[in-house]
């Protein structure tokens, strides 16, 4: 990593004395008004309003994180129309709980290879080129399941083909993406930045399923195609005038076996290896997106299915719009357990609910303990992880992230069709809950997680060699990593 001025960033941010604060002339946070009078009552709603509501520092300062961060929210929103489009297909052709599982398990090799490579190559190569080129192709995709949903009969295959097409090209594309964070914006702003980035998800997660179902119904799966394909478009414009994000390591063709630095260096970190398990139980064990449509079946009301896919987005929007709090907490790995359990509970709660409300409820808590646990996971591996490493890591993270929906959507599929729906939600949210109680006591360096100690490392000097005991969590982490 360069210790110059990061090309990336906007030219006046070094001039901004604190990068971090909100503007001074900010209504409601107790700033003297024009009269040269402070009301109380202001002042006092103003500073809770603040503090509840997200920081969009990184948004307003850096112009590349705010087009990647908008490129990004396009592309999801009309992901999510195919996303929905394809169970519903799968699901109206065959009729079966475990074909819709299956998709999971058609996209579970593919991501697992190429987000390997995929990390290697973030390392490699300008992380700006490999998000673009691997949009164009994702929309060429699109393209081709429009052409399929078109036919007079379509066919069941190219769904499973295009799942496991886009696993890949998503897998080659998401660790450059994640990669590019921590060059765009400052160290004291990557809270805050993964905040905003899992705001983008819950925007996305709350409209979309909806007006996918809403559009589907009424024109026709090939419309939720088009949607999709459009989206890409626009995001492909957006991203191309994003500046470059060179790799500053040889510009040598990428090995595979590279990715083992990444591992080996996750494995001398306990406490990234417990926000890979405790993703890996929350995906796996608790994201019951497969049973959506037969759960809508068994409640009789297939109206709500769009609800279904919406109530988890909706509770992580909600978190996400009263999330200020987060920049405030220091104890990353606390929240990363205890959000885990909290949606291994809620997802256990929803198979006991009685009605679509009860269970739209559940499903909504769960989604806000998503967020939580997504935006603290995101901040320590953004922090802690030196950028040389960060492309490998995160394609140890894509692998991760990629695994947990696949098995547990084949999971839930294959329980679902031999013991019922609400055994498989069940299940599946006890096991969460266990799983995340099991963490807490098996990886204790997680749970001590304090992001203050890697604030210190990184404002050290470069030729510091040794840390101090009172400045670092863990021996194996970074220690010279030069401050951005």
């Amino acid at each position: 990593m360069t210790t110059g001025p990061n090309p990336t960033s906007e030219p006046n941010r070094t001039s901004q004395p604190n990068p971090t604060s909100e503007p001074a002339a900010t209504p409601g946070t107790g700033t003297t008004s024009g009269t040269g009078t402070t009301s109380g009552t202001g002042t006092t709603s103003g500073r809770l309003l603040t503090r509840l509501l997200p920081n969009t520092t990184p948004w307003r300062s850096s112009r590349d994180f705010r087009l990647t961060w908008t490129s990004g929210t396009v592309t999801l929103l009309g992901s999510i129309f195919t996303m929905t489009a394809i169970p519903l297909q799968i699901a109206g052709l065959t009729g079966s709980p475990l074909a819709v599982g299956a998709v999971g398990a058609v996209e579970l090799v593919p991501a697992i290879l190429f987000g390997l490579y995929g990390g290697v190559l973030a390392d490699r190569a300008d992380r700006r080129t490999v998000a673009l080129a691997t949009e164009v192709a994702l929309a060429a995709l699109s393209a081709l399941l429009l052409v399929n949903a078109l036919l007079g009969t379509p066919a069941v295959w190219p769904l499973y083909a295009a799942a496991g097409v886009a696993a890949a090209i998503q897998g080659i594309q998401q660790p450059s993406v994640e990669a590019m964070v921590p060059r765009l914006v400052p160290q004291d702003q990557l809270v805050a930045a993964g905040a905003l980035l899992s705001l983008r998800w819950s925007i996305g997660g709350v409209a979309a399923p909806a007006a996918a179902g809403l559009l589907i119904a009424t024109a026709g799966v090939p419309a939720a195609y088009l949607v999709d394909l459009a989206t890409f478009l626009l995001s492909i414009a957006l991203l191309a005038r994003v500046r470059p994000v060179p790799s500053e390591r040889d510009a040598e063709a990428p090995r595979l076996t590279e990715f083992l630095d990444g591992a080996r260096y996750a494995a001398r970190r306990p406490d990234l290896i417990g926000t890979y398990l405790a993703d890996l139980a929350a995906t796996a064990f608790a994201l019951p997106t497969a049973l959506f449509p037969f759960l809508a079946a068994d409640l009789d009301v297939g109206w709500a299915l769009g609800l279904l896919y919406s109530a988890s987005a909706a509770g992580s929007l909600i978190a996400a719009a009263t999330g200020g709090w987060t920049d405030r907490v220091h104890r990353h790995g606390r929240l990363v357990l205890l959000s885990a359990a909290l949606v291994g509970a809620a997802t256990a709660a929803a198979a006991f609910a009685p009605g679509v409300w009860a269970v739209l409820l559940c499903l909504t808590v769960a989604g806000g303990a998503h967020w939580i646990g997504d935006t603290f996971r995101s901040a320590i591996w953004n922090q802690s992880i030196p950028d040389e490493l960060r492309g490998r890591a995160a394609g140890l993270e894509m692998l991760i992230g990629s695994a947990g929906p696949a098995l547990g959507d084949l999971r839930a599929g294959g329980l679902a069709a031999r013991q019922g729906i609400r055994t498989a939600l069940r299940t599946g949210g006890l096991l969460c809950l266990g799983s995340s109680a099991a963490l807490s006591a098996a990886v204790p360096a997680l749970w001590r997680y304090d992001q203050r100690a890697y604030r210190s490392e990184r404002a050290a000097p470069e030729d510091t060699t040794t840390t101090s005991a009172a400045t670092t969590t863990e021996p194996s982490g970074p220690t010279t990593e030069p401050t951005l």
